[in-house]
């Protein structure tokens, strides 16, 4: 069953998350001001899925059960499965800004390939489990927040060492008919408006450790769980053109003696394979936030060029106008190219899935989150001084100023002032307001810190295979250092990459 946005907002109603926002209980998460733009973020991901021009990238089939779900809740298992999500991703993130969802997709795809892995390694019955679980998320259409950034303490020590253990997700106690969690995750995107948590290990962890390796399923309000949230974007302020309607809001989530029955537990103290898991979710989210940015590239280029026209510029006629410009679509797609490429040269994993190409994703990945700073100085260039130095909204009622500022703040004769105005004020939220912030620290840590990434690029690329070249030039022989399998085109798996086949939604780009 695919959910319609006001379905989506519906279903909520049904759920008692104990949920508090600035300082305040919140009675109902689906009624709540304060987190309607979060809502109606995720919400778009919802509608959109229903929209005949959108469903090709929208909706996927999904090979364990042959229904049709949302493509935000579906495996990958092609090529063009990753493609088509990529592009979903750009697309309702250029609508929203960031819809969230994507994280539910990341996480299925990595328990996918982590549960697998464990049964085949320990005899367990964890994919089973999984499977059962992602087809009754599947025919909900729910929306799962990804509860993994523990609050960790002192970084300094390991899980097992802190003061205060609770400072990380672990395992209290385990009974025959499952086990009791307890601790904090400290960064939850969207965590009032979630369906269920899926709680997943940050980090690897050490044998002495194994408590803290624990992955499971927890509806957003089974007993003990606490949500204490920041409101979701800029509702109610009449300056904010975009985050008054699109935002998130990110929450800690307090596990306070949770019990989870074993039929929701994925992992329970296996810590290489936990390790694999925080990994293989690392790569698929990067990938994903590669749609997400290009998305948010989408339109600080669109209101670039609305500011432009405002003034009286023409690109074609002021030549660092259109540098600047130019330089904003570089960013944008060439971060967005390591994503094409990833899903071109994904691997297929031993569950069945695909894997997006780590070395790819994490460049692409530290692209947007390096850039993202340049994306915005670029937008100011291109703007001007007016989105820091416009009056404030109210005074476009003020009949004691309306009048006289109207007719000096606008640009072009035939572009009213107000319109100048709306677009200033737009590109303020995206990029000097509270909110714009927010979107610049999620761009820079989210998915991991830009040195995870650089480790992830340096562990996974052919450095050996490019000395063995130099070498051959050079007619040496490479003394055998311990090679690492190359991930390039051709040679990424046994029978080589899978070429994709053109997409529809490749007119929405």
């Amino acid at each position: 069953m695919l959910m319609t946005a006001a379905d989506y907002r519906e279903s909520l109603r049904r759920y008692k998350p104990r949920v508090f926002v600035n300082g305040a209980a919140v009675a109902s998460v689906a009624d709540e001001p304060l987190l309607a733009p979060g809502v109606a973020g995720v919400g778009v991901t919802y509608d959109f899925a229903l929209q005949p021009e959108h469903v090709p990238i929208m909706t996927a089939r999904q090979g364990t059960s042959g229904k049709t779900v949302n493509r935000m809740l579906h495996i990958n298992r092609s090529s063009q499965d990753l493609l088509d999500k990529l592009e979903a991703v750009r697309l309702v993130c250029r609508t929203s800004g960031c819809a969230q969802r994507y994280l539910s997709h990341d996480a299925l795809n990595g328990l996918y390939q982590a549960t697998r892995l464990t049964d085949d390694r320990h005899g367990t019955d964890y994919s089973q489990r999984f499977l059962n679980y992602l087809h009754e998320v599947q025919d909900q259409d729910l929306t799962l927040g990804v509860a993994m950034t523990d609050a960790k303490g002192d970084r300094s020590k390991r899980p097992g060492l802190q003061a205060n253990t609770d400072v990380y997700v672990h395992i209290r106690e385990r009974r025959p008919d499952g086990i009791v969690i307890r601790g904090t995750k400290a960064i939850v995107t969207g965590a009032p408006y979630m369906h269920e948590f899926l709680v997943m290990p940050c980090r690897t962890h050490v044998p002495a450790d194994k408590d803290f390796a624990v992955c499971c399923a927890v509806p957003v309000d089974a007993p003990g769980v606490t949500i204490v949230a920041r409101p979701a974007g800029r509702p109610g302020d009449a300056a904010a053109k975009f985050s008054a309607k699109y935002g998130q809001s990110v929450g800690v989530v307090m596990f306070d003696d949770v019990f989870v029955p074993h039929d929701r537990v994925f992992l329970a103290g296996e810590t290489e394979e936990g390790g694999f898991l925080t990994t293989s979710y690392a790569t698929h989210h990067r990938h994903s936030c590669i749609g997400a940015r290009a998305g948010f590239g989408d339109l600080l280029i669109g209101a670039g060029a609305l500011m432009i026209e405002a003034n009286g510029l023409d690109a074609e006629k002021h030549a660092h106008i259109r540098e600047a410009m130019v330089e904003l679509i570089t960013i944008t797609e060439s971060f967005y190219a390591c994503g094409v490429a990833s899903s071109v040269y994904c691997t297929k994993d031993p569950a069945g899935s695909v894997m997006p190409d780590a070395v790819f994703s994490n460049i692409g990945k530290l692209l947007l989150a390096t850039k993202i700073y340049d994306m915005h100085r670029v937008a100011h260039y291109v703007s001007g001084g007016l989105i820091v130095a416009l009056p404030g909204p109210d005074e476009d009622h003020n009949p004691e100023t309306r009048a006289s500022l109207a007719a000096v703040m606008g640009g072009r004769p035939d572009i009213p002032a107000e319109q100048r105005a709306e677009v200033a004020r737009l590109i303020e939220d995206l990029t000097v307001s509270h909110e714009a912030g927010w979107y610049s620290v999620i761009s820079l840590h989210g998915g991991g810190s830009p040195e995870a990434m650089k480790r992830e690029i340096w562990r996974n690329y052919p450095v050996m295979e490019k000395a063995e070249l130099v070498e051959n030039l050079l007619g040496r022989d490479l003394v055998d250092q311990g090679q690492r399998v190359s991930k390039q085109p051709g040679r990424c798996c046994a029978t080589g990459c899978e070429v994709p086949t053109p997409s529809a939604a490749e007119s929405l780009l």
